[in-house]
């Protein structure tokens, strides 16, 4: 599993709505903006499923996912690429839970998604555009 660095965790931090991109077994892609995503250590995200569909049935078939970073507020950009389990009970889905409760008691918070970090590439234009960089 990749460690993301402290700037990394900076800009992450910073985003508010993140494009979070899965396919399915057969490779259509999909990308849909998510507001509640948490970065819980230096390698694990936790992603709380409120509405997701085709997101959820990629996963079930392909548990690739990758998130990207970006904004007018971020210095940098990356990709965040990583293996995603879908959790609709136990500890972690429970503390997601209370924690969506407190927030918005009007989010259903079906599912937990929990995406431990495999890859980060560079997305910024130039030389090392694509580069892996953990």
């Amino acid at each position: 599993m990749a460690k993301l660095t402290a700037e990394m965790k900076e800009a992450f931090g910073k985003m508010k709505i993140f494009p979070v991109a899965t396919a399915s077994k057969d490779g259509t892609p999909n990308v849909v903006p998510i507001g509640v995503v948490e970065l819980v250590s230096d390698d694990t995200i936790w992603i709380t499923d409120n509405f997701m569909h085709k997101s959820l049935e990629n996963l079930a078939a392909n548990p690739k996912i990758a998130l990207y970073i970006w904004g007018p507020e971020i210095k940098g950009c990356f990709q965040i690429k990583g293996h995603a389990t879908v959790k609709t009970s136990g500890k972690d889905f429970d503390e997601m839970k209370v924690k969506m409760n407190k927030k918005n008691p009007a989010m259903p918070a079906r599912s937990l998604i929990i995406v431990k970090i495999t890859d980060v590439f560079e997305c910024q234009p130039g030389q090392n555009a694509g580069k892996k960089l953990l």
